[in-house]
């Protein structure tokens, strides 16, 4: 009886092992490394501080992108911040923001962007891609083909991950 027991509990353990083995391994962080690129800013701090925004991006078409930017907080606190409506108003629409990633992601061609946005007539598209192109989220290519310039991949990707809704934790007990 107390073999049978045993083999239970064993039987019990080894699913469970299996079950850890098969999920998805996290790497645990110290609280030193949350915050890894926040230090080596500090490091370089000057003055009332800076805001630095930097990525490495490898895209579905094979391009490689690798930048950061930083910028003195007086300097941000001190601009015209009007200055800066138009790049952000040209990201304000659906349809906008739908042919940039459509760009991101492979699709260059005017006929393909204005297919993958969903768009009735090419007055309708060059619309939109005139409004993009005016702010610098995008230049053509040639050809009607069109390219998000380099020195905008890791900004525009910034700016979507800075308004993306903030992660849940779902792993947390309410109760």
């Amino acid at each position: 009886m107390a073999e049978d027991s045993l083999s239970e509990r064993l039987a019990a353990l080894e699913e469970r092992v299996a079950r850890l083995e098969a999920a998805p391994q996290t790497r645990q962080t110290s609280p030193d490394e949350v915050f890894w690129a926040l230090e080596g800013l500090r490091g370089r701090l000057t003055g009332d501080g800076q805001v630095l925004f930097t990525g490495a991006v490898d895209l579905p078409t094979g391009e490689h992108y690798e930048w950061q930017q930083a910028a003195e907080t007086g300097s941000l606190l001190d601009a015209d911040w009007s200055d800066h409506a138009v790049p952000y108003a040209a990201l304000g629409h659906p349809v906008r923001l739908t042919l940039l990633r459509a760009v991101l992601r492979g699709t260059r061609s005017a006929a393909g962007l204005q297919e993958t946005a969903g768009l009735n007539t090419t007055g309708q598209l060059y619309h939109h891609l005139r409004q993009l192109t005016a702010a610098g989220w995008l230049e053509a290519g040639g050809r009607g083909h069109y390219q998000v310039p380099a020195g905008r991949v890791v900004p525009l990707l910034v700016l979507l991950s800075a308004v993306a809704p903030a992660p849940t934790d779902d792993s947390r007990d309410d109760q």
